[in-house]
Parts: structure tokens; sequence; C-alpha cells
């Protein structure tokens, strides 16, 4: 889930920008990886394992597999991607949770590394103390969309409608403690807004009956929603990041809709295990700069929707906490317990 509440501050971005600024900072990839190899001589060696705790073909296997290859061309080494899906995340969390710390097995976190904690009441990992930062990768937006059950306005005319029938307006979200369904739960505590939760097994679903009318609105990802916008299908309200989304900018953000400060993304990180060396830490977030500077791996990163971010691992630690921190009071406030 999200990068940032507003009392956050988003680890140091790597932004694109003007061609010229692009070009200036990809010169400085080479220097990156050089010092990476200076930091630890000798790694990799072998092939780097990057696990992902979700099926392929997902949005976190997409962004994993276009990582590993700008990785793999960053550092001379292969980076593979091995899918371990299962418990929500936590089977493939807990693999990497009780790997070596050797630098070879990685793990792809996104926001339910900060959520399934509560959710699920316990998990078989710690998800601070088992592992250490290495950067947040990515993040993007979702959009909030509404079809024919509600007929026209933007958020402001959703949330007039909640306050005029309490109880009665309904919300879809890919299921039970999902992004769509935490994120709308965070605007009804946020406005103190009584809306009815319908959860589905996955957006697809979701969709269809959003576009039927037997629901009022919903969250998704941008890319499994733009094509119904495009065709009228459905109606983005808003976009629930703090800046518009590149693919939809004529859609405002929730935060200025009415809900000052509202910041909620998809994002993806990397993890190594807890007592991997510190230097071979600094030598992956070096390469993972230099990655993030190549333009095929921000083209491709550009069409899934998603924007190249990148941090130090101090600054992702505490990103990681004080996720932790603020999803932990929605989950308690919403009831919402996995299924």
């Amino acid at each position: 889930m999200g990068a940032g509440a507003a009392d956050r501050r988003r680890p140091h971005a790597v932004t694109t920008g003007r061609p010229t600024r692009r070009a200036a900072l990809a010169m400085i990839a080479p220097a990156l990886v050089a010092r990476a190899a200076r930091a630890q001589p000798g790694y990799p060696s072998r092939p780097v394992r990057i696990v992902v705790p979700f099926p392929a073909g997902g949005g976190a296997d997409l962004v994993a597999r276009s990582v590993a290859e700008g990785l793999a061309a960053a550092m001379g080494q292969g980076f593979v991607v091995d899918n371990r899906p299962g418990g929500s995340g936590n089977i493939g969390t807990e693999l990497v949770a009780r790997a070596p710390a050797d630098g070879y097995t990685l793990l792809l976190i996104g926001p339910n590394h900060v959520i399934n904690p509560f959710l699920f009441g316990r998990v078989p990992f710690d998800p601070v103390a088992d592992f250490r930062p290495v950067s947040l990768l990515t993040s993007a937006s979702y959009v909030l969309v509404a079809g024919p059950a509600l007929p026209e306005g933007g958020f402001k005319a959703l949330v007039a409608r909640a306050r005029a029938e309490p109880g009665r307006v309904s919300y879809g979200s890919a299921g039970n403690g999902s992004a769509g369904h935490l994120g709308m739960e965070l605007i009804k505590q946020s406005l103190g807004l009584d809306m009815v939760h319908v959860p589905y097994r996955g957006s697809s679903a979701m969709l269809t009956d959003l576009m039927g009318g037997r629901i009022v609105a919903g969250f998704d990802n941008i890319l499994s929603a733009a094509p119904h916008i495009a065709a009228g299908r459905l109606r983005a309200l808003a976009v629930s990041g703090r800046a518009r989304a590149p693919a939809l900018p004529e859609v405002p953000t929730i935060a200025e809709s009415g809900l000052p400060g509202f910041d909620v993304t998809v994002w993806q990180g990397l993890l190594a295990p807890a007592g991997t060396d510190g230097a071979i830490i600094e030598t992956l977030r070096d390469a993972v700069r230099a990655a993030l500077l190549l333009p095929t791996l921000e083209a491709r990163l550009a069409s899934l929707g998603v924007e190249a971010i990148g941090s130090d691992p101090d600054g992702f630690g505490r990103f990681i906490a004080a996720e932790l921190e603020r999803w932990s009071e929605v989950v308690r406030r919403s009831g919402a317990k996995a299924d």
C-alpha cells in the first residue's frame, strides 16, 4: 500500500526529467557499479535469486522481472526471479527470512509486507527484524472508479452520496484486506463515512460488477482500469497518489478532491535476510540506482504504469516502519481479517 500519509516523507526519488537531465543521470550509472564493486569485491559471483511471493504474471512479478533484467545489465551477473506464491505473500516471505544471509537470496516486497502482520494476527516472520532493507524500487497510484450506479460527478459526488445514504453505498475490492479495501477504509475513517464493502476474488470480477451497476465504486490499478475508462464503461473519480498519474493526467488526486494529504500507492522494494553484510547491501543499493537509470528499464516500468523511485537502505527502513504504523491502525479500526 501507500507511499505516504501527510506527515511522512518519501525516500529520495530517482525521477525522470528532460532528456538532457536523463542522459546526465545515465552517465552516473557506470560510476555507481564501479563503486559497488569496490564495496564488495567479487560479489555477485553467481546468479542472485529474487523471490516474488506472488504468482507469475501479476504486477509484482512484472516489476521484479523488469528490475532483475536491469540489475543483470548493471552488474554483469544473472538475477533470477523465483515465484513462491501462497498465504497472501507469507510463504515466500518466510522463505527469504530463513535463507542464508549471503546476498544471493533477495525478497521483492509490496504493501502486503506491512499489512499482513495485522491482517493475519500472526505471521511466521518479523517484517522488520528478519530483514535488511536494500531499496524502494517503484510506486504507482490506484484509481478510484465508478460505474453507472454513480452516473455523474467525481470524488465529491461519491462522498456526498455516502453521507446522504449511510450504510447503503457499496464499494468493491479485489479481496478482504486488499489495497482497494484498505484504501477505501482509510477514506471512510478520514471522512467519517458509512459504506458497505463488497470483497471479490480479484479485481476482474469486481470491475465486471462495477460496470454492471451492482456496486457503486472501487479502487483498481490504473493499468487494468484504463481500457474501461477509455471506452466509457467506467469513470475515473480520482487517483490515490500525492501527484496526478501520467497515464491519467486529467484525473485529480483524492488530496485535490477534498481529502488533503491523502497518499496511497502500490509500491515494490527489495529486502535481504537479516545479517547480510553491509558491504553487500551497499553493492545492491548502488546496482539498483544504476539499473533504474537505464532508459530501457525506465521505459518498461512506464509501460507498466509505475514510476522508478530508488532509495537508500536507511530511508527504505524508515518508510517500512511508517507504513507498518499507519496500516496497523487502519486494519484495527476496519476490523479486517484474512479470509
